[in-house]
């Protein structure tokens, strides 16, 4: 058996194998309402079909004001339980794990309504102007991503990934690019670290399954954080209980990145062996043989396929054809297969 189609365990929930739908937005809610549509149904569930081990939401906001845009999924009121639930059953139905990526824009939210960021930056001459948030600013978002996960759970996903990256909110905490706060939530690494710790501890208070960690292990920006401070964040990470960092870059200030097959792994890599935590490595990952070099060789722990999977949901199908192992098509396809 290759390592890329064997078992991994996550805090309790086993994945059937190491190969994970990345989180991209699909801006698909009409009604501008963050619930769930056909559209969202037949977008995941065809790739839970397809035999991804664990297939991820996009973002989902914990906050109105947290959406990146007016067509984004929400988690922010129950209302919107009862159709994440109907999603997560047929994805189960097919034997794949469900996990949820809980997020918040901060200040490269796109809505009508104000906007929140740790400091009073712009992202863009294009972008408003964020609020700065207050003290009760800060614990409303807090809560909000603990009442998020209450909801989660109640809608049964297995896995729930906190999105601190690519700029968002969590990210412009993290970042002394973007946080030139004065308080216990700037400054240091460890005071810029504190709003992440928090919304972990929330998180893990009510939640009792694996979370996981989105982060930008590179901001490309000499002003950024820094390697060592990543593995800092890493090392909290782990030690507030996250289960795995998935390990992307970017994102945080307008910046053009030139990107290659597997362009994020080196960092995914290094926070591996350093932090000695489980991580999840994607960006341009287009093939069975580039993903199962990735986890055989302890570069990473689980493989986040975008893109690719965008292409075709039965993309697993043809990375086992690639690698020789028997993986059965759908019975309904395998004519596709002849």
């Amino acid at each position: 058996m290759t390592k890329l189609f064997s078992p991994i365990d996550l805090d309790g929930i086993t994945l059937k194998n190491r190969i994970a739908m990345s989180s991209m937005c699909m801006y698909s809610c009409s009604e501008q309402d963050g619930k769930i549509t056909p559209f969202h149904q037949t977008h995941y569930i065809s790739r839970a079909v397809g035999q991804v081990g664990l297939v991820m939401t996009e973002a989902t906001a914990v906050q109105p004001e947290g959406r990146i845009s007016h067509e984004d999924l929400g988690i922010w009121n129950d209302d919107h339980v009862e159709g994440l639930k109907q999603l997560t059953d047929q994805i189960h139905h097919y034997g794949s794990a469900a996990g949820i990526q809980l997020a918040h824009a901060g200040r490269k939210a796109e809505l009508d309504s104000s906007i929140f960021a740790p400091s009073p930056l712009p992202f863009s001459e294009n972008y408003k102007t964020p609020v700065e948030m207050n003290q009760k600013d800060i614990k409303e978002s807090i809560s909000a991503f603990k009442a998020a996960a209450e909801r989660a759970k109640a809608a049964n996903f297995d896995l729930i990934e906190i999105h601190a990256a690519h700029g968002y909110l969590i990210n412009q905490f993290l970042s002394p690019l973007t946080n030139h706060r004065t308080d216990e939530y700037g400054g240091t690494a460890e005071n810029r670290y504190r709003f992440l710790s928090e919304i972990i501890t929330a998180v893990k208070g009510v939640w009792n399954g694996p979370l996981i960690v989105r982060i930008s292990a590179d901001e490309y920006d000499e002003h950024g954080n820094s390697q060592e401070e990543i593995l800092y964040f890493a090392e909290r990470m782990k030690r507030d209980g996250a289960a795995l960092i998935d390990c992307s870059s970017g994102g945080v200030v307008p910046i053009s990145v030139k990107s290659y097959p597997g362009y994020q792994i080196k960092r995914c890599e290094t926070i591996r062996k350093i932090a000695n935590i489980k991580t999840g490595a994607v960006g341009l990952i287009t093939s069975g043989l580039q993903a199962e070099e990735i986890v055989q060789n302890d570069r990473a722990d689980l493989v986040f396929i975008g893109r690719a999977l965008l292409r075709n949901p039965y993309w697993v199908k043809q990375a086992a054809d690639e690698l020789g192992y028997q993986l059965e098509a759908p019975k309904q396809y395998k004519r596709g297969w002849r």
